[in-house]
């Protein structure tokens, strides 16, 4: 039991930490000028050609996929790529740490979608939480005297996660979703996404070529380490450690993605950010730890 809880968190930990790369490897391509739907093209399109090898031959995956499942997935699909684009968007106007905070308050937005959509009771934590959050991006808003962030980068931000939570609560209450392998809903969720950015392109005729192994070497790197690996791990940890700790653990998603900034793009932690940084991750905690004692409880 140790052990699978030992191995449960370690790739929980790797999955969040993974997740927290998105920056690392998609900063230097936008410096180098590639657009957002160029990066992503190829982020989805290698991770689905590489995903789907190593679920067919090393897995054994079957791919099949049932004519009654494509209209539920090619819609969570869409969700999840628009959350891509969005964050990825956010990344040109706002420093990635910070909006990959903000990124963090889907659990809250799950809450409340649940509450207004499927009439789950407004609890005192939930209302806490909100506070906390809202606290805590009005902080980082205002983080550096005389400069407050950009609206367009928070704006953006913020609609990633209510697109990602809209996928998460797809995921949790679509019973057609719910009865298709998770490796496999994963697999189909880049594929269909991928269109996203092949309508965006007008069908590729303005997709960028990399130039260089450098750039080659940044998509190939996105593909795998916060896109492949991230998934694989996120999969291992929810079934041996369940959801709420593997959610906890994703407070390192953030986290990461601050440590990546301050090492590798002079991105300045002041003390007004790390304490709106600090209430943003209390009010998604106290969420997540909230459900633990609920399904306890039930």
């Amino acid at each position: 039991m140790l052990r699978r809880r030992t191995i449960g968190t370690v790739n929980g930990i790797i999955a969040a930490a993974s997740y927290g790369l998105n920056p690392l490897f998609a900063l230097p391509l936008f410096a180098r000028g590639m657009e957002v739907n160029s990066v992503l093209f190829y982020r989805y399109a290698l991770a689905v050609i590489i995903y789907g090898l190593w679920l067919k031959f090393h897995k054994k995956v079957p791919l099949n996929l049932h004519r009654g499942d494509i209209i539920p997935v090619f819609a969570l699909s869409l969700l999840f790529s628009l959350s891509s684009l969005t964050l990825f968007d956010a990344f040109n106007y706002i420093e990635a740490g910070i909006a990959c905070t903000i990124l963090f308050i889907y659990p809250i937005l799950v809450a409340l979608m649940m509450t207004i959509f499927f009439k789950e009771k407004l609890s005192k934590t939930v209302i806490t939480s909100i506070a906390l959050t809202f606290t805590g991006i009005y902080l980082l808003y205002n983080g550096k005297p005389g400069a407050p962030l950009s609206m367009h980068g928070i704006v953006m931000v913020i609609t990633s996660a209510f697109l990602y939570a809209f996928y998460i609560v797809g995921v949790k209450t679509n019973r057609t979703i719910r009865s298709i392998n998770s490796a496999k809903l994963s697999f189909y969720v880049m594929l269909f996404g991928l269109l996203v950015y092949v309508y965006n392109l007008n069908f590729c005729t303005e997709l960028q070529i990399p130039h260089s192994p450098f750039i080659w070497a940044c998509l190939i790197c996105l593909s795998i380490f916060p896109t492949i690996i991230s998934l694989e791990t996120i999969t291992i940890a929810i079934k041996l450690i369940g959801s709420t700790t593997t959610a906890i653990l994703g407070a390192l998603e953030p986290l990461t993605a601050i440590l990546v900034g301050m090492l590798f793009f002079e991105e300045r932690l002041t003390v007004r950010i790390s304490i709106g940084i600090i209430l943003i991750l209390t009010g998604v905690i106290l969420i997540i730890l909230k459900d633990r004692l609920s399904h306890r409880h039930g």
